[in-house]
């Protein structure tokens, strides 16, 4: 199901919006935001969630005259990012359907909204984010990753990285110098990187042995300093890692 942002600086055509989207069985949910500078704010943190995280948006509802950044401004700078919403134009201007598909929208809708024509918006959405490919994470050594960042490939030193994320088919890379979405599963990276390291300390982290500074014990409950960054380890995990810093340190 869909997890749409419907931008809209018209507070009653925001509320129809949304109540139309809400109506939508595979819509699981939609929220709105009156401005482009909102929506992007909001966007960041679904950026920041992950494709599987709890504020993750899968496509943007967007109005095209708005104050400040307009809605073909605001499609230009989500063009840019790594991993964009997919984008649908509800509009009652008929005039910029070229510009707004060049910026590959899904749909261009006209106002007043009809109940038929944004379901067909809805179903093309869901329909491109069901088959979208995956895309290939590309390794040029074992020693580093390869990130997309705003357009732009980076590679990321497999050694500068302390902890790994789970966001559903994605992980998130944690260095100190920040964090990179790539398209691989968790259990992925802890069978490529276990000889590097790496070990599984609960069904959402793996972790770095080098990076860990303290292993805590409170109250029955155990978990690793890692960079500054506490993370708990589950009952499973618990034993396999002292063990294995155990050896670490007598090695």
């Amino acid at each position: 199901m869909l997890r749409a942002l419907a931008v809209d600086d018209e507070q009653p055509s925001l509320e129809e919006l949304l109540y139309l989207l809400n109506a939508d069985p595979r819509v699981a949910g939609a929220e709105g935001a009156s401005d482009a500078t909102e929506a992007l704010r909001r966007i960041n943190r679904a950026l920041q969630s992950g494709p599987g995280g709890p504020e993750a948006i899968d496509v943007v509802f967007l109005d095209i005259h708005m104050p400040g950044l307009d809605g073909l401004d605001l499609a230009r700078l989500l063009g840019g990012f790594a991993q964009p919403p997919l984008v649908v134009f509800v509009t009652a201007h008929e005039g910029f359907a070229v510009q707004a598909f060049e910026l590959k929208a899904v749909d261009y809708v006209l106002k007043p909204v009809r109940r038929e024509r944004l379901a067909e918006a809805v179903r093309r959405a869901a329909q491109l984010r069901d088959t979208a490919p995956l895309i290939p994470v590309h390794e040029p050594d074992p020693d580093h990753i390869s990130v997309e960042l705003g357009g732009v490939t980076r590679f990321v030193a497999v050694e500068d990285i302390t902890h790994v994320e789970a966001h559903g088919d994605y992980a998130r890379l944690h260095t100190a110098q920040g964090s990179h979405l790539v398209r691989i599963p968790l259990s992925t990276l802890e069978e490529r990187w276990r000889s590097r390291g790496f070990v599984r300390i609960h069904r959402r982290h793996l972790v770095a042995l080098r990076h860990i500074g303290e292993l805590r014990l409170d109250a029955g409950t155990v978990s690793v300093l890692v960079d500054s960054v506490e993370l708990q380890v589950s009952r499973r995990h618990t034993r396999q890692l002292r063990d294995l810093l155990l050896r670490r340190t007598t090695s």
